[in-house]
């Protein structure tokens, strides 16, 4: 499939992937302080952003989109960063291919597997009718029948786009990423990857346990654990300061 990209700056490519329900214009400040050394590129993965929908979303899938888009620009020595979903990608796609690689940087997910936990969001989006409403602030209400969280719900009305004059629509494919969640938490931890791999996780998050760390070591020996205080998942958004920081020191070292 070919995804979705957008290039910046120029130098060292460093790839940048989104999380579920996530596209590429959300990382785009983040992406323009990075051009500033590397050649950035911003991905939408597949049913998601402006890239092709598919009925199915799977890791395989997504990793053969992904070496696809490396092959497509002649990308070697590839920084890979990767949040969430996209954090599962990354590792996958640096188990399966390490001679592309140079390092890996994986944001607030780990190898293990984790169950479906998205299911309160999923009923949020089914319970908007996407088909006849009128207005974000409709979209808005019904989303806050289900998420409580103001910023989760900002996230997901970024995601809105006028299809024709009068009628909104999805960027993401909901019915094929619910038919699919059940992929989303796979479990990595057979794979192995020996290059220089940063996992960084936000304090108030509970997607990467202390307890969590012999297993990830196990699968990625050389690798090391960074933790924004006081972020949860969307660390990167909560505190992009620190977190680009972070990054930056292990991608320049």
């Amino acid at each position: 499939m070919k995804l979705h990209y957008k290039i910046l700056g120029e130098g060292e490519p460093l790839i940048i992937m989104h999380g579920l329900f996530g596209m590429l214009d959300n990382w785009q400040t983040l992406g323009k302080k990075w051009a500033e050394n590397y050649q950035v590129i911003l991905v939408d993965l597949r049913n998601h952003g402006h890239s092709p929908w598919d009925e199915e979303h799977t890791y395989q899938l997504m990793m053969e989109d992904l070496e696809e888009l490396t092959d497509d620009l002649f990308l070697e020595d590839i920084n890979l960063i990767g949040h969430s979903m996209g954090g599962k990608l990354a590792m996958k796609f640096a188990q399966r291919f390490p001679q592309l690689m140079h390092k890996l940087v994986v944001a607030d997910i780990g190898p293990k597997k984790y169950p479906v936990h998205h299911q309160k969001i999923l009923d949020g989006l089914h319970n908007v009718p996407i088909d006849t409403v009128k207005s974000r602030t409709e979209v808005k209400n019904y989303l806050a029948e289900y998420i409580a969280e103001e910023s989760n719900i900002q996230f997901f009305l970024k995601n809105l786009y006028w299809i024709e004059k009068g009628k909104l629509a999805w960027r993401f494919n909901l019915d094929g990423l619910t038919n699919n969640i059940q992929f989303v938490g796979e479990d990595l931890l057979s794979g192995h990857f020996v290059g220089p791999t940063q996992f960084i996780r936000g304090g108030n998050s509970n997607y990467i346990l202390d307890e969590d760390w012999t297993d990830i070591q196990n699968s990625f020996p050389n690798s090391q654990l960074d933790t924004i205080p006081n972020a949860g998942h969307w660390l990167h958004a909560e505190n992009p300061n620190m977190f680009f920081d972070k990054v930056d020191a292990f991608l320049s070292k």
